[in-house]
């Protein structure tokens, strides 16, 4: 169980705890005194004003930022809402999400990004950044109004869920983006490729009689938005990368210059194409989970900078859509509670990854990328305290009942997991401690 802390701003001082901030270089035993909202020192000692949070044996981190969160609000409110979608942040460690636009209607005039603002002040979890369409409607055929978009304060612009066929309308994006110095983030699959597989292609798919999504379909689509930009000279960030091709192409176009960056979620870093024989629904995502040689080709690029950050794809469906055959299940899995906890197993207990690496991943990096306001992503004196601790030994079980998102499709269903966030603070202000 976890309580929410209410509106009060008062001074803290988180005690004891292990600081990670990778921003500064900082890996230490030390004390953080937060004041009015903001980070105001480190190595104070109490003086009996401020409310003291004791971390010995656990990690003072920046708070995550999720570069891909899909709130499902406007239009499938059956599946996740802006509060629940929020409050399911808290309780993975995220303070910052950043809204895609695949709703219905689609975030595509100042009116949508007006109403997921509001709505997101209203439940007063976490920040809620709003990624605006790139087309209108998503239908590819026509830009959106770009300006007006950026001048409503998204910050970035995607048609994620499907990519834009017309190659000449994604470089006028691309051209127009650069007025505002804001990125094209692209879903990148060419869906006459993946003629509707359900699983990757492959020895897997082949034995299971199941139609299967060749990796070409992600790796054209990839080539293709990595050109455009370097001709451009446009913002280009690639989402959900997955194929062993794709990591190269990146690593190729950032030696010659090309400005891009990209993300992995972590079920692409941890989960293989062969788990499908079990036929579960909640293991079918779009890109779909590939052979292992990939997964380590994503687990290498995150290391030498290849991928720049890694974002959950959270993609809560109800149980009426997953709870059918796996041909006509939706794709997608709830990932912003469970990210944390994977990734420590996964990665850092099995020696890929250590905790620095991974903070650098969930929050200096993605802030970095869409260039958040007031020191998201840090614990530099003067930035917004958004603060998460860690408990890097706590296990729990991840149940429906855990789970705060209002949809609970997630493959770790029944699993314990080891590390999570035990304290939340957004602007300063506790919104999370777990008891």
């Amino acid at each position: 169980m976890y309580e929410k802390i209410g509106n009060v701003m008062q001074s803290i001082l988180i005690k004891n705890g292990r600081v990670i901030d990778p921003s500064q270089g900082m890996d230490c035993v030390t004390n953080v005194l937060i004041e009015n909202g903001r980070i105001t020192g480190f190595g104070m000692r109490p003086t009996g004003k401020e409310r003291e949070i004791d971390a010995e044996g656990k990690l003072v981190v920046p708070g995550f930022v999720d570069l891909h969160t899909h709130l499902r609000e406007p239009g499938f409110e059956e599946s996740e809402t802006i509060f629940t979608g929020s409050d399911a942040a808290l309780n993975g460690g995220y303070t910052s999400i950043c809204c895609i636009p695949n709703t219905d209607p689609p975030i595509d005039t100042p009116a949508d990004v007006e109403f997921i603002q509001d709505q997101a002040a209203r439940a007063d979890h976490c920040n809620v950044f709003v990624i605006g369409c790139i087309s209108k409607k998503r239908e590819g055929k026509e830009l959106s109004e770009m300006g007006y978009l950026a001048r409503t304060g998204v910050v970035g612009f995607s048609d994620d869920g499907s990519d834009i066929e017309n190659a000449d309308l994604l470089r006028r994006a691309f051209e127009y983006a650069q007025m505002f110095d804001l990125p094209i983030m692209c879903h990148t699959e060419d869906k006459n490729l993946t003629n509707r597989g359900v699983m990757h292609e492959g020895c897997v798919s082949a034995r299971l009689g199941l139609r299967g999504i060749p990796s070409l379909a992600e790796d054209v689509m990839t080539a293709r938005a990595i050109m455009l930009a370097e001709y451009t000279k446009g913002r280009l960030h690639l989402m959900h990368i997955s194929t062993s091709r794709g990591v190269e192409l990146i690593r190729e176009a950032k030696k010659r210059g090309v400005n891009v960056t990209a993300e992995v979620t972590p079920h692409h870093l941890t989960l293989t194409d062969d788990l499908l024989v079990s036929f579960d629904t909640n293991l079918k995502m779009a890109p779909p989970l590939r052979p292992r040689e990939d997964v380590e080709a994503c687990i290498e690029g995150l290391l030498d900078g290849t991928l720049d950050c890694i974002a959950t794809d959270h993609a809560p469906h109800s149980a009426e859509k997953k709870q059918r055959e796996i041909d006509l299940a939706p794709f997608g899995i709830v990932g912003l509670e469970t990210a944390l906890s994977v990734l420590n197993m996964e990665l850092i207990l099995k020696g890929r990854l250590t905790w620095p690496q991974l903070i650098d991943k969930l929050a200096c990096s993605p802030a970095k990328i869409i260039k958040l306001p007031s020191g998201k992503g840090t614990l530099a004196v003067g930035a917004d305290a958004d603060v998460a601790i860690i408990d890097p030994e706590l296990k729990w079980t991840v149940t429906e009942k855990e789970l705060r998102s209002r949809s609970k499709n997630s493959p770790w269903l029944g699993k314990e997991l080891v590390g999570r966030a035990v304290c939340v603070l957004v602007n300063g202000r506790v919104r999370l401690l777990r008891r």
